[in-house]
């Protein structure tokens, strides 16, 4: 089984993406990470083809062998990996590997195409949303000292490189469920997300 979450930067996605895959038991992957540690290789001076990137058994990133999962959430790689993303050969050579993860394994994926590229048959789609103060208010919490107002900033510019780039704009897809996640508790989304997968999981056992 596969589950898609798909939403612009910190709506929940990572938050929830681990939930649900510790609730079901499947591999947790974070794409975003994957654009980060591409940023960051080319940002220690790696052209792209000299940047291996896998992931291990536990989901942890690792670039050129390094585990470098704990490096990858700064403000820099937020921008870097948002302008990375928006080139063909970057987002072709990353597709191609998350694909692969996902194959013959039960996985939650999240990022920004996953519903609509990556695994357009998932069995439940699932899109975040929040307002863009909400997200900002969110990400300043978890990066302590850094000033609402500039990470908001930072938001909207991200947005709207996301929602506007030819390659894979940022969108719902056709079947995916949107959860608006203002002003609802951590412990409200999951329910919800839970809800919405069960009713699926219940769906293909019935039908099986």
């Amino acid at each position: 089984m596969h589950i898609a979450i798909d939403g612009p930067a910190a709506s929940g996605k990572t938050t929830l993406g681990r939930a649900l895959a510790r609730r079901f038991g499947y591999l947790f992957v974070e794409t975003g990470k994957m654009y980060r540690a591409v940023a960051l290789g080319l940002d220690r001076g790696f052209r792209l083809d000299e940047i291996d990137l896998t992931m291990d058994p536990d989901g942890r990133t690792l670039l050129n062998g390094e585990d470098v999962s704990d490096l990858l959430h700064t403000p820099r790689l937020d921008q870097a990996s948002s302008r990375v993303a928006t080139q063909p050969e970057v987002r072709e050579r990353l597709v191609a590997l998350q694909r692969g993860i996902a194959a013959d394994r039960d996985v939650v994926m999240e990022g920004r195409d996953i519903g609509t590229v990556v695994l357009p048959n998932a069995t439940v789609k699932l899109f975040l949303q929040a307002t863009p103060e909400e997200r900002a208010r969110r990400r300043t919490k978890e990066r302590h000292g850094s000033e609402t107002a500039t990470t908001l900033n930072e938001i909207i510019a991200r947005d709207r490189r996301d929602r506007t780039r030819a390659l894979s704009p940022l969108n719902p897809a056709d079947d995916a469920i949107i959860i608006v996640t203002d002003q609802k508790s951590l412990a409200k989304v999951i329910s919800e997300a839970v809800g919405l997968i069960e009713e699926q999981l219940g769906g293909r056992r019935s039908s099986g």
